[in-house]
């Protein structure tokens, strides 16, 4: 699929050999091909791929969607409020989220999600060290859609999940922030939650993914 300016899908600093990353529990394998783009709502599908990874894994080819390296170029910053509604996935190994990302010290987590934890969502700022699991059975689970907002303030980063604040961090982003976004759906290898139980395709969707500033 063509991205626009603004998204590009096959590489990513974040992964350690640009399209790979089996050092951090990932699968992935990415390729454009697995982005597709229909009713509105962008679907990242993951397969089994041929390709052996460096550990001697198999991997899987899935999607990923950054603005790092995009004509744009664009970048989140202090103050912005981030904001998407997901569908999130069923299959076991499934590893969604949506972050910041230019180097290892820029990275907010506006969520994680694994399916073996269908009520939770992990939500981080790894730039000053703060973190929370928030569950929730009646508005976190697979195949639920669920709205997710995120605002990257100097003193504080606050989660919001379908328009109700859950989480303050109380650290912040400092005056000075500024990253790369990355939605993507990661395929997780075993070592911190199970692996894929099957060859099944596994989908995660977004309806939207929005910045205001």
């Amino acid at each position: 699929m063509m991205f626009g300016p603004r998204w590009i899908g096959d590489r990513t600093s974040a992964y350690e050999f640009g399209n790979t990353n089996p050092n951090d529990d990932k699968l992935d394998l990415l390729s454009t091909s697995a982005v597709g783009v229909a009713n509105g709502s962008v679907t990242f599908t993951a397969t089994p791929s041929s390709t052996t990874l460096p550990n001697g894994k198999q991997a899987w080819t899935t999607g990923l969607l950054t603005t790092e390296g995009s004509q744009e170029g664009f970048q989140v910053r202090t103050g912005d409020y981030i904001e998407s509604r997901v569908l999130l996935p069923t299959g076991i190994g499934a590893w969604p989220a949506l972050w910041s990302w230019k180097t290892g010290d820029t990275e907010i987590d506006k969520f994680e999600f694994h399916p073996d934890n269908p009520n939770l969502l992990e939500l981080s700022n790894r730039i000053n060290l703060a973190s929370s699991y928030y569950t929730n059975s009646s508005a976190v689970c697979t195949n639920c859609w669920v709205k997710i907002g995120v605002v990257y303030g100097a003193g504080s980063v606050d989660w919001y999940v379908n328009d109700v604040k859950v989480f303050s961090d109380g650290k912040g982003v400092g005056s000075s922030f500024s990253s790369y976004l990355i939605l993507n759906l990661s395929i997780v290898s075993g070592v911190y939650h199970p692996a894929p139980q099957n060859s099944n395709p596994i989908t995660f969707s977004a309806d939207y993914v929005r910045v205001f500033r």
